[in-house]
């Protein structure tokens, strides 16, 4: 297909491709021949390393915050587990398992807003109990902060900040009335400052267009992150999106490929949601553009098991995680 092709050699050039042109590339009815130069660009600007971390739910429920696809938030009743900031030990007990098992990232991940204060530097300490007990990378996911909240988490070791924009600009409005993308964009903005790198992301499958999966992956550029985790919703009991339909793996799977067009150098991250594709189609995406992942447990929901993570990279080609 021509059209993929030049607009493949544009980006292995080092060229950002416009929104109509990304839009083009979407239409376009050769979905092997896109899926084939998605790899392409992913192995040019990547490395042959998969990039895996694991995360733990420090502090769990009651989340002031209405959007409609979390488990955790107050507004709905989900029977979702509530716990206060987990302490150090059992923090550095799972970290120390998943080190085991090949995981060099680790990321402290809370519901609510944001954290401050005395939960904060609970957070904080755990933190610094990590940096003596592992060789992690340390990660934080901590919501809405200001630029004081983020230099101490800085100060107690941590080294990449996550806060998802979850949805395209024009959509968000529609899932969440409490917080706004532009809040988002300030505290990811205020991060990088100091020094972190980025994880952002999103959400898809919440009844988005096509359209609009490009355009999250468009505004995902204002914040340039190093990883981009891409979720397919995991439909709640409970939460309004819980009978929200599904789009089928072709559509996902062409969601992989614009993400790669658009963001060449980034860690396109698998992360929940992913346990409703076959392996057939898990081993697609990771030749498509997936290079990294969440693995092991989520927040909410049952994740995946390291060692079968393990074997299914090395399958599609990554033979080291980093």
């Amino acid at each position: 297909m021509e059209i993929i092709e030049k607009l493949k050699q544009r980006v292995l050039r080092g060229e950002s491709l416009t929104r109509t042109e990304i839009m083009e590339l979407a239409e376009t009815k050769g979905r092997d021949a896109l899926y084939k130069a998605a790899g392409e660009i992913t192995r040019h600007f990547g490395k042959p390393s998969f990039n895996p971390c694991s995360i733990i739910n420090a502090r769990a429920g009651k989340c002031p915050e209405n959007c409609k696809w979390c488990a955790q938030s107050g507004h709905y009743y989900t029977g979702s587990e509530v716990h206060g900031i987990a302490p150090a030990d059992k923090v550095v007990a799972q970290a120390k398992r998943d080190e085991k098992k090949g995981v060099r990232r680790f990321c402290q991940v809370t519901s609510g807003r944001s954290v401050k204060g005395d939960d904060l530097e609970k957070i904080c300490e755990n933190y610094r109990e990590l940096g003596k007990n592992t060789r992690l990378f340390l990660c934080g996911s901590l919501g809405l902060l200001g630029k004081g909240e983020l230099q101490q988490l800085w100060d107690a070791g941590v080294r990449r900040y996550h806060c998802n924009l979850e949805a395209a600009p024009s959509f968000f409005p529609q899932l969440c009335t409490t917080h706004t993308i532009e809040e988002k964009i300030q505290t990811l903005k205020w991060a990088r400052e100091i020094g972190f790198e980025i994880c952002s992301g999103g959400i898809i499958d919440m009844g988005e267009t096509r359209t609009q999966r490009i355009e999250l992956a468009i505004a995902l550029r204002e914040v340039r992150p190093e990883s981009i985790p891409i979720n397919i919703l995991s439909p709640v009991k409970g939460t309004p999106l819980s009978d929200t339909a599904s789009i089928d793996d072709k559509e996902i799977l062409l969601t992989v490929a614009v993400f790669r067009f658009l963001h060449p150098g980034a860690e396109l991250r698998f992360a929940g949601g992913r346990d409703r594709l076959s392996r057939e189609v898990q081993l697609e995406a990771l030749e498509i553009g997936i290079n990294a992942a969440v693995v092991g447990d989520l927040l909410t929901t049952t994740g995946s098991c390291i060692d079968e993570d393990k074997a299914l990279t090395t399958e599609a080609g990554y033979h080291v995680w980093l």
